[in-house]
């Protein structure tokens, strides 16, 4: 593998959400990312999250399935998982336990409701943990219920994404300690941390609690979606006076509407001219229009449009013309390699092993005692 990552070994608990993208993301920059999974099972080509990565089926209720994860714990450099709070205790693997074998070992523990809490021991889903955040109230149409934003805003960004920030500043600061630490990741914590811009907008009474009554919940008339006349979408997104106002312009909408942008009043009323207004081209017109423009509109896609428009391919943001995402962040002095294919529950258990010491002989009494899988 390249990138800046190469070095690094992480060993991923097989979960489901957040932890994977996570392995994911780090093994499209090199890292060398082993899946401990509890099956043998081959997988759908289209598992963005298991790309890149190796495959090790263990039995972890075995001595000898415990004995060959601590050896490969003992050259590891990150544990990440995404079991309820004391699941990896009860395995046998708790921090105490692992850092015993290695002490610079920086174990990744994401969970939705954080380690401890009255909530800790409960299920939950992104759902669940954008409601008694805030979050999921601010999202939706006016007097109809919150919308959840797929499962993108507690999942990903405020889990995944701060899991990886979070093991990555571990290793940071392992240069200077030579230690490594536990890494408490949860959604609860990181969902608020990414509502920080609207909620300084609502302390300084700039966001109404009111659902589709702002700037960006698709209150503003030039901050939504609009229905075109082939029944596609265009999203508008012209905030800024000067691009408002070449959205105007170009739309050919009255002139008098760049005194009322900001006009909350007179919202209601701009919204029913441009739901007509937008609905009379086609989304290929509109583009036609606006594209090139400073004015903010895109055409809504669907999955098999991404990626063949012209911007996402000059940049390869899909691969092959898939729907699968070229490795991000890119780099100029280590870029990524081409990733590569999604892999299968096991398919590398006598590899990794192998490489730990152990014979073909011993792999075999391993399989006969249903240490490994």
């Amino acid at each position: 593998m390249n990138g800046p990552l190469k070095d690094l070994v992480i060993i991923e608990m097989a979960a489901i959400g957040p932890v994977p993208l996570a392995g994911q993301l780090m093994a499209d920059l090199g890292a060398q990312v082993i899946i401990i999974d509890r099956e043998t099972n081959s997988i759908p080509s289209a598992d963005i999250n298991r790309r890149n990565k190796k495959s090790v089926a263990l039995n972890l209720k075995t001595d000898q399935g415990k004995e060959a994860l601590y050896k490969l714990i003992k050259k590891s450099d990150i544990v990440l998982e995404g079991f309820r709070p004391g699941v990896m205790e009860k395995l046998g693997f708790s921090p105490t336990d692992c850092h015993a074998v290695n002490q610079k070992l920086i174990i990744g523990r994401m969970t939705g409701w954080g380690q401890q809490g009255p909530l800790a021991q409960t299920a939950g889903h992104d759902i669940n943990y954008l409601a008694i955040t805030g979050a999921l109230h601010a999202i939706g149409k006016k007097d109809e219920p919150p919308i959840p934003p797929l499962n993108l805003v507690a999942d990903y960004a405020g889990g995944a994404m701060f899991l990886v920030m979070g093991v990555l500043a571990a290793l940071q600061e392992r240069q200077q300690s030579g230690k490594g630490q536990v890494i408490d990741a949860a959604m609860i914590d990181g969902v608020p941390s990414i509502m920080g811009f609207i909620q300084t907008l609502y302390q300084q009474q700039q966001w109404s609690p009111e659902r589709r009554s702002n700037m960006l919940d698709g209150g503003a008339p030039y901050y939504r979606c609009y229905e075109t006349a082939d029944k596609y979408y265009i999203a508008v997104g012209a905030i800024e006076p000067p691009f408002f106002k070449i959205l105007v312009e170009l739309a050919g909408l009255p002139a008098t509407d760049l005194a009322l942008q900001n006009s909350q009043s007179h919202w209601p009323e701009m919204h029913k001219r441009y739901e007509q207004h937008f609905g009379t081209k086609t989304r290929d017109e509109w583009m036609q229009i606006f594209e090139g423009s400073d004015a903010c509109v895109s055409p809504v896609l669907n999955f098999d449009e991404a990626p063949e428009h012209h911007h996402n391919k000059a940049r390869d943001v899909f691969i092959g013309g898939s729907f699968q995402a070229s490795p991000s962040p890119r780099f100029d002095r280590t870029p990524a390699g081409k990733p590569k294919p999604p892999v299968s529950h096991g398919a590398n258990t006598d590899e990794v092993l192998s490489e730990l010491g152990y014979s073909t002989d011993a792999l075999q009494q391993l399989r006969d005692k249903g240490a490994i899988l």
